[in-house]
């Protein structure tokens, strides 16, 4: 059992690290019409990259490795990757079509810059393939063994799905309202939960990462559908 100092570490750090994903999503989408903002925003999403590296470097000692990928958890990925596009896409062209407004969808793109096709392209990629590691990085091996230290078992689960679920929230409220809002945000932490599941499973991020990189693939179909057809 973690003692008391543990705890207590381990619950500064996730103070210092979780509210900053909600800080950088409201300026983005509700605040920064202004350079200022953008930089602020930009400084947040750099922090919950670099403060688990430095938080893991000086606080715990931690030492980084790399792990070739098995077979097995290359399979669980892809197959997981598969469900969640099929999930997303298919619940969206059932029943959420209409649920988000593509006016409102292209003006955020245009505060945001990337109403541009070849701009909106150049940071999806980005957003399936590296921000959906670095998610995996900082929300499954940093803060999920976080909330292990707080809530042992099945407990740091949900509770790293929730923290991790959080500032997904403010992301669809502001294109989306009431049930698809309720709806997004539960299916956000059910996905947090089958990704904590397959770090705890194999000790490694490949499976969550790449199940993660094709669920942020269906996303990237859908917003370019909303903003460019």
């Amino acid at each position: 059992m973690p003692d008391s100092r543990s705890r207590k570490t381990a619950l500064l750090a996730l103070i210092l690290l979780v509210p900053a994903a909600s800080i950088s999503i409201v300026i983005n989408l509700y605040v920064a019409t202004a350079i200022w903002g953008q930089i602020l925003s930009f400084l947040c999403q750099v922090w919950l990259l670099v403060f688990p590296i430095a938080w893991s470097i000086a606080v715990d000692r931690s030492q980084f490795h790399f792990s070739k990928p098995k077979f097995q958890e290359l399979l669980v990925g892809l197959l997981l990757g598969i469900l969640m596009f099929v999930a997303i896409i298919g619940v969206y062209s059932l029943f959420a079509r209409g649920a988000i407004d593509p006016a409102i969808a292209k003006e955020k793109a245009q505060l945001l810059g990337i109403n541009n096709p070849t701009i909106y392209l150049i940071v999806s990629a980005y957003f399936v393939l590296i921000n959906s590691l670095i998610e995996e990085f900082t929300w499954r091996w940093f803060v999920g063994n976080k909330c292990q230290i707080l809530v042992p078992g099945t407990g740091a689960i949900f509770l790293s799905s929730l923290l991790f679920a959080i500032h997904h929230i403010f992301v669809l409220a502001a294109y989306s309202k009431g049930w698809v809002v309720i709806l997004g945000s539960l299916a956000v932490f059910t996905a947090g939960v089958i990704w904590s599941q397959c770090y705890l499973t194999y000790r490694s991020l490949w499976a969550s990462y790449i199940s993660h990189a094709i669920a942020d693939l269906a996303l990237g179909i859908i917003a370019w559908q909303i903003l460019f057809s």
